[in-house]
């Protein structure tokens, strides 16, 4: 006696494809889908148990409703000359409606309950050029990536630079222009009581050496000519950075 007809619509309807490379686990799915009015038990057997993974692999598909069933194709050593002989094979039944063991169904069920479609496994491994072509747009995009993000952190870097170390040179050089100007009018100062100084030593032609007090104000006036000497060489290098 002939089976029934297969009461599930199957997508893919005749056929599994696994993309390689093989060395991990290659998924691909099927759609059960239950058009009838009644629940419909399923099992998804294979003729390589050992190289694939189903889940799930049983079940009740209720009414109207459908169910994608995950088949998972285990890693291997790829043989292109080696044509694939696994085998898939989806058996149905319908569920009785008082069911309330689906093992019990199972093996209960009469031969001509059993509805199955078969489903034959093919291999596909990219070519060698279609798989160079995904590493080098793989290596564009990452490299474009990377330029696009060095750019943001440099204008934003930019950014900052140009609103706050500005501003601070400016204001240290204003800083620095007014320690200049005073310490021009101290100079200046210095400057007469040193030729005051002069005078009344010409004067005392006794005394062979300079008074302790003179002495302290030539070391005075040594080190602000230098203290100055330096503030004129830091005002130059911080306007020179602002120059460019």
């Amino acid at each position: 006696m002939a089976r029934p007809e297969q009461v599930l619509l199957l997508e893919p309807q005749h056929e599994l494809r696994f993309r390689g490379p093989f060395t991990d686990v290659v998924t691909t799915t099927l759609k059960l889908a239950n058009p009838t009015d009644r629940n419909v038990c399923f099992k998804v057997k294979t003729t390589a148990p050992r190289r694939y993974c189903v889940r799930p692999n049983s079940g009740v598909i209720d009414a109207g409703t459908s169910i994608n069933v995950s088949v998972m194709l285990q890693p291997f050593d790829y043989d292109p000359n080696e044509k694939s002989k696994h085998k898939f094979m989806v058996q149905s039944l319908l569920a009785p409606a008082d069911m309330t063991d689906t093992e019990g169904v199972w093996k209960d069920a009469k031969p001509e309950d059993l509805m199955d479609s078969k489903l034959r496994c093919v291999f596909e491994m990219p070519a060698e050029n279609e798989k160079t072509h995904e590493m080098e747009s793989n290596k564009i995009s990452a490299s474009l990536s990377k330029s696009e993000s060095s750019t943001l952190s440099m204008k934003s870097m930019a950014s900052s630079m140009d609103d706050g170390e500005v501003k601070k040179l400016m204001e240290e050089c204003k800083r620095l222009q007014t320690e200049v100007q005073r310490l021009r009018e101290e100079n200046k100062q210095i400057r007469q009581e040193d030729d005051g100084l002069r005078m009344r030593k010409s004067t005392v032609m006794s005394a062979p050496h300079s008074s302790p007090a003179m002495r302290v104000k030539e070391e005075g006036l040594s080190s602000r000519v230098i203290a100055l000497i330096v503030l004129f060489f830091v005002v130059g290098v911080i306007i020179g950075k602002l120059a460019l």
